[in-house]
């Protein structure tokens, strides 16, 4: 019987998960409600598998993971989350996760799936981690990410090809799994020739010569751009950022590469731009002067046209009249995450609230550290769960707002909504404990918020 630690700061969650595992899956399992537990735990006990969720508590699951791998620590380690994050992923990998399992709306057959992954993580701890097995776990990472992403080994074979990688090229995965020499650039490009994980070690004029524009180059990632021929002489433009992946022992394995279309307002103007630069120009150690001027003004105009947009919305309280300025500086710059939020914060607003959902999701998962960000994401998570009468959608604020107060204990505001969804959840002492400390924040004059200063930047 295998021995299993389960790390949840829910108690549902704890009792579920231990309830399935034992009446199921034959397995003996103790549980912790946070990492400091599960440490105090590890101390005495060994287990062959740890289950443990992303969002807790002061040490969240990849902080655990680390400190159990500096100590040396080779149980199985196995993320439990509801939210797909693709720096979550990637970091969690190179510190020696072995699967990841996201929560969502079957509880049954997650539950499967999770004593699943717990037989085969053990069973790899006694065969060796080896590149093949890790394939299963590299298809779970990349199908987290919101673009379509796939996955090449050193010898450039593909091992993971996403379900959004599929869409985006029309190629199933399973013809395309497995295969080298550079076919897989073939559905992207229109013919074959290596594409930005396959560059991933070069120096720069080498990746300048394979007709790619970088952006950035940041601790082994690569951002750049690039640009194939479309229908009727027309120009696609291509958004790629591609990075290394390694072992616990530091080894690289493999390359991970997310594709996004980039057609568009913001396409047109890096290919308006690109032909004013002199090809010369374009080799430096990180950007060409010209590109990363161009890159400047063009998010410039970006954060301009996003200004307008709060213009109406924060000072004039025009939501509806403001949506099309946040929309265009989005297209301009799809990376700019409070663009996102602020075009949410009008939806909402306007009571179009599962569309600004998808907003606060969107800029949380470009700034999966700020608080006001996370925090409106929980607070519309805990208004629509409420009104739908919908338990699933309240757990999800909860671990939302708990992340706000990880990140800013003194969020006031947290703790009231935090508090609402316990009285929602039947957990009235719980929910008064909240209420309570929301009112001695405000009432000792502690209570402080992360938020920008609207009224300035306008």
């Amino acid at each position: 019987m295998l021995s299993v630690l389960v790390i949840d700061d829910e108690n549902l969650v704890l009792d579920a998960t231990r309830l399935f595992l034992e009446r199921f899956g034959n397995m003996n399992v103790q549980t912790a409600l946070s990492s400091k537990d599960a440490l105090g735990i590890l101390d005495t006990n060994t287990f062959d598998a740890i289950v443990v969720d992303y969002y807790l508590p002061e040490i969240n699951g990849i902080q655990l993971l680390k400190i159990l791998r500096s100590k040396g620590d080779t149980t199985p380690v196995i993320i439990f989350t509801g939210v797909g994050r693709e720096n979550a992923a990637i970091e969690a990998l190179n510190n020696g996760a072995d699967f990841f399992l996201k929560k969502g709306e079957n509880p049954s057959s997650e539950f499967r799936e999770l004593a699943h992954m717990i037989n085969r993580a053990v069973e790899r701890r006694f065969v060796g981690r080896s590149l093949g097995t890790s394939e299963k776990v590299l298809s779970d990472t990349i199908d987290f990410f919101p673009d379509a992403a796939f996955a090449i080994d050193r010898e450039g074979k593909v091992l993971a090809w996403s379900p959004a990688m599929a869409e985006f090229t029309g190629v199933d995965r399973k013809d395309v799994i497995g295969k080298g020499d550079g076919v897989y650039s073939v559905p992207v490009m229109g013919y074959k020739t290596p594409l930005l994980g396959d560059l991933i070690f070069e120096k720069d004029a080498a990746i300048q010569q394979n007709k790619f524009h970088l952006i950035s180059r940041d601790q082994g990632t690569l951002t750049a751009w690039t640009s194939v021929e479309g229908g009727e002489g027309s120009q696609k433009v291509l958004w790629m950022k591609a990075m290394p992946l390694h072992d616990a022992k530091g080894t690289f394995i493999a390359s991970i590469t997310r594709v996004k279309d980039i057609t568009g307002a913001l396409g047109d103007e890096l290919l308006r731009q690109s032909t004013r630069v002199p090809e010369s120009e374009t080799v430096t150690g990180r950007m060409a002067p010209a590109q990363g001027g161009m890159f400047n003004k063009l998010f410039g105009k970006a954060k301009s046209i996003h200004k307008e947009g709060l213009a109406l919305s924060f000072r004039e309280g025009k939501y509806q009249e403001a949506i099309p300025y946040f929309t265009r500086a989005i297209e301009m710059d799809p990376s700019f995450a409070f663009a996102w939020h602020d075009r949410g914060v009008c939806l909402r607003e306007t009571g179009r609230d599962e569309e600004a959902l998808k907003d606060f999701d969107k800029a949380v998962e470009l700034l999966p550290n700020d608080e006001e960000l996370i925090y409106s994401r929980g607070d519309l998570l805990k208004k629509i769960g409420i009104l739908k009468g919908e338990r699933k959608i309240i757990d999800s604020a909860v671990r939302a707002l708990n992340r706000t107060l990880e990140i800013n204990p003194d969020h006031a505001n947290a703790w009231n909504s935090l508090g609402i969804c316990m009285k929602e959840l039947g957990k009235n002492e719980t929910a008064q404990q909240y209420f309570d400390r929301s009112n001695e924040l405000i009432k000792m004059g502690k209570a402080r918020y992360k938020k920008r200063n609207l009224d300035a930047m306008v």
